[in-house]
């Protein structure tokens, strides 16, 4: 390269707002992009934390939702104990007194941790159910029992609705002979669930942990099939929990 071009490469140019800052303009285009950077970084986040928000999902511990509510929300030796039924806090043995609002809400909170749904998922189930005729708390507790990852733990195929949700979402569940992977899918009577070869090792396994496990009437299940039929519609005296839907349906007025 000739003295004249590297000359024209070191001058700075008169059109250049960072003229006369010499070694200074390097660091400065530099420090522009690392901040660049950081902005479309950040925006990205920004973005990722809002999708998430639109499809989160409780992931912490499962027992403190049950000392929470005070009943078991699942029917394993970790939820059934009686020290997990306790209030958390230092003053939770002593009992707490709560006015309606907090009655109503934990009444709520109850049926929502036992189905594991979150609330924008618990009020469409109510808006739903007050469209139907019929008692508006029935066909609330009616609509999720009819949940894909309920009837898999009523079947006994799995020990918990975290469990069955899994199953559901990882593929290995089929209805009439279709796969099917929305843990919320609603179904009819008649409709048959069956559970896929890769998986029914496991599923065996999770029917043999719980030998008392009582199945509802309006399941049918054959365990040599691993599969499991909805005979009718269930009704609430064969909900396997005690709930005062009257109080839901009190709480959202």
């Amino acid at each position: 390269m000739t003295e004249t071009g590297v000359s024209a490469l070191l001058s700075p140019s008169p059109k250049d707002p960072l003229d006369g800052f010499g070694g200074f303009r390097s660091a400065a285009v530099s420090l522009l992009c690392d901040d660049l950077d950081l902005y479309v970084r950040t925006k990205s986040n920004e973005t990722f934390q809002r999708k998430l928000s639109n499809m989160s999902r409780y992931l912490g511990p499962k027992v403190k939702l049950s000392r929470k509510v005070g009943v078991p929300i699942a029917d394993t030796p970790k939820h059934t104990t009686k020290r997990q039924l306790v209030v958390p806090g230092v003053h939770g043995a002593r009992g707490r007194r709560q006015k309606a609002y907090g009655i109503r809400k934990d009444e709520k909170q109850k049926v929502r941790f036992h189905y594991n749904v979150l609330e924008r998922q618990f009020r469409r189930y109510l808006v739903e159910a007050g469209r139907r005729q019929g008692n508006t708390g029935e066909v609330l507790l009616q609509l999720l029992e009819l949940r894909l990852d309920n009837v898999l733990r009523r079947a006994g195929f799995s020990r918990t609705i975290w469990g069955a949700r899994q199953l559901v979402v990882h593929g290995h569940v089929k209805i009439n002979g279709e796969k099917v992977d929305r843990p919320s899918f609603s179904l009819s009577v008649g409709d048959v669930v069956t559970v896929r070869e890769k998986a029914q090792k496991l599923c065996r396994e999770q029917m043999e942990s719980i030998p008392g496990h009582q199945v509802p009437g309006w399941i049918a299940v054959n365990p040599a099939e691993l599969s499991a039929k909805c005979v009718s519609n269930p009704t609430s005296d064969q909900i396997p929990f005690d709930v005062n839907t009257n109080l839901i349906v009190e709480f959202y007025r």
